[in-house]
C-alpha cells in the first residue's frame, strides 16, 4: 500500500473515531434532562452510560474481532458505522429507560466493529516503527471524540433550548435531548461511504497462516494463551487505566452542572475544548514516544513508560478537591493527557507483542476490558458511591476522585508487571 494511502486510511478512520465516540459519549451530557424527562435515577444514568453500552460493546467486539482476522476488514467498519448510526437516531427516539436502553445495546454493537478491524489495517499498513504514530492518529479521532460530543453537543443543547431550531417543523415539538441525538445519527452514513475507498492490505507476521493469511479458531486462541503473561497484565492495566477515563469523563460535565451550576454552553466551551486539545496532545505523544522505543527499548521499555505515565495521571483524578470549575478542568487535563498518551504506548506494545493474523481479537480483548471495567464498572462504581454509599448528589466529585484513584493505582501495578515479564523475554 502506498503511504498516501495508507495515511488516507488513517485520517478516515480518525473521523470514524470521533463520530464514534461522540455518539458514544454524548449522554454524559444529557444525563439532568434524560433523567428528569424520563423519570429515571443516577443508577440508571449510569447504565445507559456504562453497562448497556459496555456490556454489548466488549462481547459484540470479540466476534467482530474474529470477523475483523477472516473477513475483509473494510466491510466490516462499514457495517457497524450503520448499525450505529441508525442506533442512535433510535435513542431520540426512545420513550423509556427500557426502549433507550435497548437502543444504546445496539449502539455498542456497531461500534464494537471500527477498533478491531481498523487497529488491524493500520497494523498492516505500516512497518513497526510508523506504526505508533499511526495508532495515535487513530485513537486522537476516539479521544477526540469525547471533546467533539460535549462540544458539539453542548452547542447543539443550548441552541434548541434557546429556541434557534424552532423554525424546524420536525424538531420543534421535540425536546432538545433528544434533538441532539436525532441530528448527530445522520452523518454517519457519509463515513461509511467514504470508507469505501480503503483498501484491504495484505496480512504480514502472522506465523502459521492458512494459504489465505488468517489462522484458525483454534490456533488463533492458542496463540493468544501461549502470549498470556504479557497479554493479561496490558488488558488488565488498560482497562483499570479506563475505568478512571470514563469515571471522570461520564460525570464531570454533572459535577460542573450540579454543583457548580455551569450551563451545558460553557461545559461545551471549556471541559469539551478540553477533552479534544489534551487527547490529541497525548495520543500524539504517545505514539511519537512508542516510535521511539520501536527502535530502542522495544516491549518492555514501552510498558515501563505507560507505568510512568499512568503514576503522572493520577493527580489530575483529585477533582474532590478543586474549589472551582477551572480547577476540575486543569486537573483532567492532567489527567486525560498522560492518559491518553499511556493508551497508544499500551496498544501499540500489544500490537507487537501478537502476530497480524490475531490482531483483530487482540484489539477486541482490549475494548472488551475498557468497555466492561472502563464504561461499564467505572461509570456504575461512581453512581453507587454517591447515591448507595454517600446517598448525597452532591457527592458526585468524591465518588469520582475514588474510583479514578483507585483504578489508576492498580494500572499501574499491571504495567509493571507487564513490564517485569516482557524483560524476562529478551
Amino acid at each position: 500500500m502506498s503511504q498516501w494511502r495508507a495515511w488516507w486510511t488513517v485520517a478516515l478512520f480518525c473521523v470514524a473515531g470521533v463520530l464514534s465516540f461522540t455518539d458514544r459519549q454524548i449522554l454524559s451530557l444529557l444525563v439532568d434532562p434524560i433523567r428528569v424527562d424520563l423519570r429515571i435515577s443516577d443508577i440508571q444514568i449510569s447504565l445507559l452510560q456504562g453497562l448497556a453500552f459496555a456490556a454489548v460493546y466488549g462481547f459484540a467486539g470479540l466476534p467482530f474481532g474474529r470477523l475483523a482476522d477472516t473477513f475483509p476488514r473494510r466491510t466490516v467498519t462499514v457495517v457497524g458505522v450503520l448499525i450505529w448510526t441508525v442506533s442512535t437516531v433510535a435513542c431520540g427516539f426512545a420513550n423509556s429507560f427500557g426502549a433507550l436502553f435497548a437502543a444504546r445495546l445496539c449502539v455498542g454493537v456497531g461500534e464494537a466493529a471500527l477498533a478491531p478491524a481498523a487497529m488491524s489495517i493500520i497494523a498492516d499498513s505500516f512497518p513497526p516503527y510508523r506504526r505508533g504514530t499511526a495508532t495515535g492518529l487513530f485513537l486522537m479521532g476516539m479521544v477526540a471524540g469525547q471533546g467533539v460530543a460535549l462540544a458539539v453537543g453542548g452547542a447543539l443543547l443550548a441552541s434548541v433550548q434557546s429556541g434557534l431550531l424552532g423554525h424546524i417543523p420536525l424538531l420543534s415539538p421535540v425536546a432538545p435531548w433528544r434533538v441532539v441525538l436525532l441530528l448527530l445519527g445522520p452523518p454517519g452514513i457519509l463515513i461509511a461511504l467514504l470508507l469505501l475507498t480503503v483498501r484491504e492490505p495484505r496480512r504480514s507476521n502472522a506465523g502459521s497462516q492458512r494459504a489465505d493469511g488468517t489462522l484458525s479458531l483454534r490456533d488463533a486462541l492458542r496463540t493468544l494463551v501461549q502470549r498470556r503473561v504479557i497479554v493479561l497484565p496490558l488488558l488488565g492495566a488498560m482497562a483499570l487505566m479506563s475505568a478512571g477515563d470514563f469515571a471522570l469523563l461520564n460525570w464531570i460535565p454533572t459535577v460542573l452542572s450540579r454543583i457548580f451550576n455551569v450551563g451545558p454552553a460553557a461545559i461545551a466551551a471549556f471541559y469539551g475544548g478540553a477533552v479534544i486539545a489534551t487527547g490529541l496532545i497525548g495520543s500524539l505523544a504517545g505514539g511519537f514516544v512508542s516510535d521511539r522505543l520501536a527502535r530502542s527499548g522495544g516491549l518492555a521499555a514501552r510498558a515501563k513508560v505507560a507505568a510512568v505515565g499512568a503514576m503522572l495521571a493520577l493527580p489530575g483524578a483529585l477533582i474532590w478537591a478543586a474549589p472551582s470549575p477551572g480547577w476540575i478542568v486543569a486537573a483532567f487535563c492532567v489527567w486525560n493527557t498522560l492518559s491518553s498518551a499511556t493508551a497508544t504506548v499500551g496498544i501499540t506494545a500489544m500490537q507487537e507483542a501478537v502476530p497480524s493474523a490475531v490482531r483483530g481479537v487482540s484489539i477486541a480483548s482490549i475494548s472488551f476490558g475498557n468497555m466492561l471495567v472502563g464504561l461499564g464498572l467505572g461509570t456504575l462504581a461512581t453512581a453507587l458511591l454517591t447515591d448507595a454509599v454517600f446517598e448525597d448528589p452532591l457527592a458526585v466529585g468524591k465518588s469520582v476522585t475514588l474510583v479514578a484513584v483507585g483504578a489508576g493505582s492498580l494500572g499501574i501495578v499491571f504495567y509493571r508487571l507487564a513490564a517485569a515479564r516482557m524483560e524476562l523475554e529478551k
